[in-house]
């Protein structure tokens, strides 16, 4: 391949690169504070896994005047657990929960937060403000299922420091996990845990496409000339 062509080729791949970073650099808040885009944002949620002797959904609601409506559900459990008790009430993809991964678009400008009902006592929200103040829902990234104790009942002792998912979610995909008030208030925040992660915009391998189309159209034209 001619020299020029492939510098050419490899800076163009490169801009395209920095111009899909750049995308997602809008403000956005996903997060205990609420869940907010500026664009339109597409982002694909995969179920994890659960622990709790009740059948769970797990929603997304619109906030407004600080009250929040279901607009879809993400997942539900079939049954409590696998197996009864075991594992602190596992429940696993394929058994307790039978769709793995579903996407939602959020729509900009709208106030969202994560729901999760129990059947038990009511929904609780990735949204403190709308848990009187209560954080029932850690956001982060790997690290955050790292920290979890996901086959005991230990309280997690760090749940402060996973309060935002915003710089997981356009690198590498978040983790939300989920306490759901009950066993005296054990804010163990293994009860339905899923990982989320923002749906590359299609700009960016338009404009790949494009580049490259252009640098080969360039490349006829010389050719074209020293030919003549």
């Amino acid at each position: 391949m001619n020299t020029k062509l492939l510098s050419a080729l490899t800076a163009t791949a490169a801009a395209t690169a920095m111009l899909g970073a750049a995308a997602p650099a809008h403000a956005f808040s996903f997060g205990n504070s609420g869940i907010t885009f500026q664009q339109d944002t597409s982002v694909t949620f995969n179920f994890k896994e659960s622990h709790g002797s009740y059948i769970s959904s797990l929603g997304i609601y619109q906030v407004q005047d600080s009250v929040a409506s279901l607009v879809s559900t993400l997942f539900s459990e079939t049954k409590s657990s696998d197996n009864g008790g075991e594992n602190e009430w596992k429940g696993s993809l394929g058994n307790t929960v039978l769709g793995g991964a579903t996407t939602f678009t959020f729509l900009a400008n709208q106030i969202y937060t994560l729901g999760l009902d129990s059947g038990w006592g009511g929904t609780v929200y990735s949204t403190s403000a709308l848990n009187a103040g209560a954080q029932l829902a850690v956001l982060g990234g790997s690290s955050l299922w790292n920290a979890l104790g996901k086959e005991t009942t230990n309280t997690f002792q760090a749940a402060g420091q996973f309060t935002d998912a915003a710089a997981s979610l356009f690198n590498g995909g978040a983790v939300i996990s989920f306490d759901d008030g009950g066993n005296g208030g054990d804010a163990d925040f293994q009860d339905f845990t899923v990982t989320a992660e923002a749906v590359p915009e299609p700009m960016t391998m338009t404009g790949l496409a494009l580049g490259l189309g252009g640098l080969v159209a360039a490349r006829r034209r010389r050719a074209s000339k020293t030919a003549s």
